[in-house]
């Protein structure tokens, strides 16, 4: 994690971007919530489609999608499997919980998944990315 002014900034690898991709998720919600207590058992499964224009866009509509499950759900993804990769589209299945502020805590409130300094390029041992959150 690296600060930027007033936002957060993440930067994510992965072997395979696939795993670029669920390292993304998982690092978003490691920013956002701190678990206190053992998750519940009542998990749901949901299932999301994703496009873009290329791998960086796809990131960010990805993220973007699961803070609105956040935010505007108030569910929790304790773990996600990229089920179907191609340049332009994703598709992946959470196991979600609903928030609960006996077993959440809200470490950063963040407001949207941005453009500015996004990067997702490929080398020689894997993918790296780094997304800037607004705080």
């Amino acid at each position: 994690m690296f600060d930027h002014t007033a936002d957060i900034g993440i930067e994510i690898y992965g072997r395979t971007k696939k795993e670029l991709f669920t390292n993304a998720a998982r690092a978003l919600y490691d920013v956002m919530i701190e678990i206190k207590e053992p998750l519940q058992k009542k998990r749901y499964r949901k299932k999301v489609s994703i496009e873009g224009a290329d791998a960086a866009d796809l990131l960010v509509n990805f993220l973007r999608e699961l803070l609105y499950l956040f935010n505007g759900k108030r569910l929790v993804p304790v773990s996600c499997a990229i089920t179907g990769m191609a340049a332009r589209r994703l598709s992946a299945t959470l196991a979600v919980v609903r928030f609960s502020p006996q077993v959440h805590t809200v470490r950063k409130e963040i407001k949207a998944v941005t453009y500015h300094g996004l990067v997702v390029e490929r080398g020689k041992k894997g993918w790296r990315a780094k997304v800037i959150f607004d705080v």
